[in-house]
């Protein structure tokens, strides 16, 4: 049971440069990022270079909570189009054996075509940030309220077919031009610590892992009061 003397200490797995710990953290949560790849942008309060998965093998039951981001070229629909031919590894099923296995509460984040449960679907829309970027998050152990899924205000602003497009949204992925400046993807994120390309297309709004944080704090919070 978590201490409540202590900040709760989350896994984020596959973290990136950690789109999800900022989100933790500001929800007040001490984050452990561990990744495959180096991550010298990397947010959180703790990095760990290693496979995501016999990491959390070892270790997850260690930690409060788990949030775990794999990789989902397999099922992105941004990039359907340019993976045929191409075997990306699926890692979704092992994660969620490793971690039901830790008996740790948990939660899996993915895009919309991914094999995930639906038990939470965000949009930037819903924080009022200059992205769409649906997400879909599987939960175990607790319950993440649903904020509504406004309507969105306009299209996405870019170059399309040689004609700009103006637009209350931008389109956070990819290398090519047309889809926005780094400060405006910055800015669209909520997300100030990196200006690489590559890891801002890679990230989720922090504003998302805010909202989980803040339910998996109250989680622990009744949790204290009924023990």
């Amino acid at each position: 049971m978590h201490r409540p003397d202590v900040r709760p200490r989350v896994l984020d797995l596959f973290c990136c440069a950690g789109g999800a710990a900022r989100g933790y953290q500001l929800a007040g949560f001490h984050v452990t990022g561990v990744d495959i790849a180096p991550q010298p942008n990397y947010c959180g309060d703790v990095f760990v270079q290693a496979d995501a998965i016999e990491y959390a093998a070892a270790n997850a039951h260690l930690f409060d909570f788990v949030h775990a981001s794999p990789p989902c070229q397999d099922a992105c629909a941004l990039t359907k189009g340019t993976n045929k031919g191409r075997t990306y590894p699926r890692l979704i099923g092992p994660t969620r054996d490793v971690l039901t296995a830790a008996r740790v509460p948990f939660v899996i984040e993915n895009v919309a075509g991914a094999e995930l449960r639906r038990d939470l679907r965000l949009c930037g829309e819903m924080f009022g940030l200059a992205v769409i970027r649906h997400r879909l998050f599987e939960i175990h152990g607790l319950s993440v309220p649903q904020p509504a899924h406004r309507k969105h205000r306009g299209r996405v602003a870019g170059m399309r077919h040689g004609e700009w497009f103006e637009g209350p949204y931008f389109a956070v992925y990819g290398e090519g031009g047309g889809k926005g400046t780094v400060a405006q993807w910055q800015t669209a994120m909520g997300i100030d610590w990196t200006n690489v390309r590559r890891e801002l297309a890679e990230a989720i709004p922090p504003a998302y892992t805010h909202h989980i944080g803040r339910a998996v704090a109250a989680y622990f919070a009744m949790s204290v009061l009924a023990a």
